[in-house]
């Protein structure tokens, strides 16, 4: 189902100063969906100082209805290069369409984590205010906050799965990263399949430099977000890319449509298993 954002894409990005955007703005519908559900609850986490401006990470908690066994525990993150906008907005969609139909839900705790790189996304750069790619500091013993911070959670929260949503400027396509449980690639081939109604996916042996097989890319760059590496049984990891220069509405609902997909797809998979 197609749901209206409450507020136009391009609205929640933009502000009155040419150069700086507002994190608050952005987060606006999130944070009106949040006040209005009792299912959907604002917590954020990780304050931390940059450039004498206190910051900190916007987290949230959609609790679908409950399904027949564990709470299937997801973390979702976006923006964790502040020039990626999309993923924040299409996060937004999301959350609509699960307060329309909460089934799509059920069994579910999703973390949600729209903007991971908030001084990024503030000054439109994909680095944080540091200078640092927050996206190849992971699992490194690195000093920033931010990751220190979504780090803790990865731990904490021990998902079951994690998916990550980027916007890629040089491709053509959607396409995306597996990684962790075997059965990755069965949750992105699906979600790109129908993703691929609304924009077109990059087909290139080559994408972003790796080789890549129907959009699906099967390394990736060292330090970026994921579960704690070493794991005995590791999450599902997926990375999710549109093409930048496509237009914003169609990136939002690409975004949106797989990952209800992965949802679905999920949950018929752990289904079969318990069966097995």
């Amino acid at each position: 189902m197609n749901t209206v954002l409450s507020t136009p894409p391009n609205a929640a990005i933009t502000s009155n100063s040419r150069d700086h955007r507002s994190v608050e703005r952005l987060l606006a519908p999130l944070d009106q969906l949040a006040e209005n559900s009792p299912h959907f609850l604002s917590k954020s986490f990780g304050r931390f100082q940059s450039a004498g401006q206190t910051c900190s990470l916007p987290r949230y908690v959609y609790l679908g209805p409950k399904g027949g066994g564990d709470t299937i525990r997801i973390g979702i993150f976006a923006t964790i290069h502040g020039d990626e906008p999309e993923g924040a907005l299409a996060l937004t969609r999301l959350v609509e369409a699960l307060e329309h139909n909460r089934e799509l839900a059920k069994g579910y705790a999703l973390f949600i984590y729209p903007v991971c790189n908030p001084t990024g996304f503030e000054d439109n750069t994909r680095h944080s205010r540091s200078g640092k790619d927050l996206n190849r500091e992971f699992w490194n013993d690195s000093p920033e906050p931010e990751v220190q911070f979504l780090q803790t959670e990865i731990w904490t929260h021990a998902f079951h799965g994690i998916v990550t949503l980027h916007s890629d400027d040089t491709s053509d396509g959607l396409y995306g990263f597996v990684n962790g449980a075997v059965l990755s690639e069965n949750l992105l081939e699906p979600a790109l399949r129908e993703a691929e109604q609304i924009l077109p996916r990059n087909k290139r042996r080559t994408i972003d430099g790796f080789p890549a097989r129907k959009g699906i890319i099967y390394e990736s760059y060292n330090g970026v977000l994921r579960s704690v590496p070493g794991l005995p049984r590791p999450p599902f990891e997926l990375t999710l890319e549109t093409p930048q220069k496509a237009p914003l509405h169609r990136q939002v609902d690409a975004f949106a449509v797989a990952l209800k997909t992965i949802l679905v797809e999920y949950r018929y998979l752990m289904a079969i298993a318990q069966n097995i």
